[in-house]
């Protein structure tokens, strides 16, 4: 805080520290809240309700047909009868529309079997989508670092961005397209005599993971590749030459030197991907077409916007974001990394 208020002066620095709480409260803590809150009540039952008002609707219409057998002297208390029976009707209709809010965890334990399955299946592939971008985006990161020129390095930088012009949907339709029945690949195969798509015998890459896999991995390669880059681009390149001096092979040398000061950087990139890759519901829903499967976050959906069960969908979202709190102390754990080293 010092720092800032020498730098900028107390005035912008007081501005700067208003608009970091309003975003806060606005953008992570009140959402956050009210999302806990959702999750931790039912309506009350009101099925008991319902039945209690159908019977009072079958006294009503035996009353009324009292009433025209009924003597003259007899039919105004047989009326008074059906007013106070239709006045208790509305206050049961106004508790039915209206039920009271039951604070419970059952929200919490009536994920079925299947909905658990999914959910253990979406952190298992949010898992594997993260070691595959570590795997594909290390080479590239350290590349970029530490062996290209500055012009090269300048070109492979900018064929990472350049396509991030370009709508993330877009960018998973063109995968969607490569991918498909009669798509780029399949006709490539085609084409080499693999598979013979005017017989409709065709590979049903659509119908596996592995499409969202490798979607993923597109969508969220600068996710991986710019904190690995960030924390690589420190690293002295007289310490490399050092170790290559002293005979230690390649793989020795990233085991050693590179990857050891690239922590920081890789834990980053490992957390900003499982979160993206566990929370993503275009990228499933786009390249699956529901035919392998839903990942979490579309059960998710179905709970908010088909079932209009905001509780439970809320319950859903909340053990999701537990996961993944519990996925960066992990990979903090892991990489010996704590919150000063990330944030740097």
């Amino acid at each position: 805080m010092g720092a800032l208020v020498r730098t900028y002066g107390r005035g912008l620095t007081t501005v700067f520290v208003a608009l970091t709480v309003l975003w806060m409260l606005g953008m992570i803590i009140v959402p956050q809240l009210f999302m806990v809150e959702r999750s931790l009540w039912t309506r009350q039952e009101t099925s008991q309700i319902t039945l209690q008002i159908d019977r009072l609707y079958n006294e009503i219409s035996t009353l009324q047909f009292d009433a025209q057998a009924a003597a003259d002297a007899d039919k105004p208390a047989i009326e008074d009868r059906i007013s106070d029976i239709e006045e208790e009707i509305a206050e049961l209709e106004a508790q039915e529309k209206a039920p009271q809010r039951v604070y419970t965890l059952s929200n919490y334990t009536r994920m079925s079997g299947l909905h658990l399955r999914i959910f253990v299946r979406t952190i298992f592939y949010a898992a594997l989508v993260t070691v595959l971008a570590l795997v594909v985006c290390y080479p590239i990161a350290f590349a970029v670092a530490q062996v290209a020129t500055p012009r090269a390095a300048a070109f492979l930088m900018l064929g990472l961005i350049v396509p991030y012009a370009i709508n993330e949907l877009l960018r998973v339709y063109a995968w969607l397209m490569i991918l498909d029945y009669q798509g780029v690949l399949n006709t490539f195969l085609d084409w080499v005599g693999i598979t013979n798509l005017a017989a409709k015998q065709w590979i049903p890459f659509l119908e596996s993971p592995v499409s969202v896999f490798v979607a993923m991995v597109y969508a969220y390669i600068l996710f991986m590749v710019f904190p690995i880059y960030n924390t690589l681009e420190t690293l002295d390149r007289n310490q490399l030459e050092a170790a290559r001096d002293l005979g230690a092979p390649t793989w020795r040398i990233h085991l050693r030197v590179a990857i050891p000061h690239a922590k920081p950087g890789i834990a980053v990139g490992c957390i900003m991907t499982f979160m993206l890759s566990a929370g993503s519901y275009a990228v499933p829903q786009i390249m699956t077409r529901g035919t392998s499967g839903d990942w979490f976050s579309q059960t998710i959906y179905r709970q908010f916007f088909e079932s209009n069960n905001w509780n439970v969908g809320a319950a859903y979202a909340f053990t999701l974001l537990v996961v993944c709190i519990v996925f960066i102390f992990l990979m903090m754990l892991i990489f010996r990394v704590g919150v000063r080293d990330i944030a740097r």
